[in-house]
């Protein structure tokens, strides 16, 4: 799971006003100071990340002491990271407010960092991110041990542990960027997010910052990003489909207005498809009395496979396909880059959850229907 992205975020400096009322501007400056001990190197690498690279910015050098201080002139905020070679680095989020560091290599507890507040936010997004990348590590682990001894029963609960894990983990990303205010680190915490899932908790944050730091390029590409996933939004009316079913009849996920749909992107030749099918099947037969329908969009490329596929698993719902694999029609529409995908409609034709399999998938039908 590739999760982490890189935020860059490009603010103006803003006026600030002291307690006698007059306006102070940021004069683009800010001094980076501390103390690194144990370390065998006096050259620490002060390095900025870029929006998809990053880039050297100098050689802070420290006496025999390990202090060193070092004034960086700054255009815009961004996030950094001072190198320690050996020792890996700290991460900086920097703007207005000078930053004093302190850290002894030989304890990885006793990194302390004063005045800039956004750099002390950055080291709760990091300790987020490190303790996640803990978690999935030791599942991928798990899983590859299961997946040698063919237990299947075993993969199935780590899949479902996996999905837990995920939802947990936006949970406490939110919790610690709300602690954050409109700290502009909190741009760095979204790469965390899935913006499918949270499209809604990002535009607001989005569009909180937007008018904090008006007119940045990073908020500025940020906001065009989530404007292509509006379309696509819990609460939005579901884009139409209208595609060939195995006997060649158009027909248009509208037909079924009046009940829950699920769509289901899938393929013949997607194993992860397959394997969630018997599920979808058993919470079909227990719902489709109820208001339930499932409406199967193929990615196959041929119709015999799509065909063999719907009779073998024995899907009994609405099939549709133009047989183009991902250039289909309706995945295009649907941002569709990776199968299984499911959305979930209302009776109205609204979105109203996203990527449900599994557990979760059987939690939300038996929180509509019981």
């Amino acid at each position: 799971m590739n999760i982490l992205r890189t935020f860059l975020i490009i603010i103006l400096a803003t006026p600030m006003i002291s307690c006698e009322s007059k306006e102070q501007v940021f004069d683009g400056k800010v001094k980076i100071s501390g103390k690194i001990e144990n370390s065998e190197t006096s050259n620490l690498t002060l390095i900025k990340y870029l929006d998809n690279s990053t880039e050297v910015v100098d050689t802070l050098k420290a006496n025999s002491n390990g202090k060193f201080e070092y004034e960086l002139e700054l255009d815009e905020p961004g996030f950094y990271e001072i190198n320690i070679q050996e020792k890996g680095s700290i991460m900086l989020a920097l703007y207005d407010q000078d930053v004093t560091v302190n850290y002894d290599v030989k304890d990885e507890k006793s990194l302390s960092i004063e005045g800039s507040v956004d750099s002390q936010n950055m080291q709760k997004v990091k300790k987020l991110r490190e303790d996640y990348q803990d978690q999935i590590n030791n599942l991928n682990d798990a899983y590859y041990e299961a997946m040698s001894n063919k237990d299947q029963e075993k993969i199935k609960s780590i899949q479902e542990e996996a999905m837990n894990l995920e939802g947990n983990h936006s949970n406490k990303v939110k919790e610690t960027i709300n602690e954050m205010g409109d700290s502009f680190a909190s741009l760095f915490a979204l790469g965390m997010l899935n913006p499918k899932q949270e499209f809604i908790f990002m535009d607001e944050l989005v569009g909180k910052l937007n008018d904090k730091y008006p007119n940045t390029k990073m908020i500025t590409s940020l906001m065009a990003q989530l404007e292509d996933l509006r379309a696509l939004s819990i609460g939005q009316e579901a884009p139409e489909i209208s595609l060939p079913n195995p006997e060649g009849n158009i027909v248009s996920l509208s037909d079924l207005r009046g009940k829950y749909v699920l769509i289901d992107f899938w393929a013949a030749w997607c194993k992860p498809c397959r394997e969630e099918n018997p599920n979808v099947v058993r919470l079909y037969n227990e719902y489709k009395d109820k208001g339930f329908e499932v409406f199967g969009v193929s990615l196959d490329r041929t119709k015999e496979a799509w065909e063999k596929a719907i009779a073998e698993d024995e899907l009994t719902w609405t099939h549709v396909s133009d047989l183009k694999y991902f250039n289909s029609e309706a995945a295009a529409k649907y941002q569709i880059n990776a199968i299984p995908a499911t959305y979930l409609i209302d009776p109205d034709g609204k979105i109203v959850a996203k990527d449900l399999r599994g557990m979760s998938l059987e939690n939300k039908l038996a929180e509509i229907f019981n």
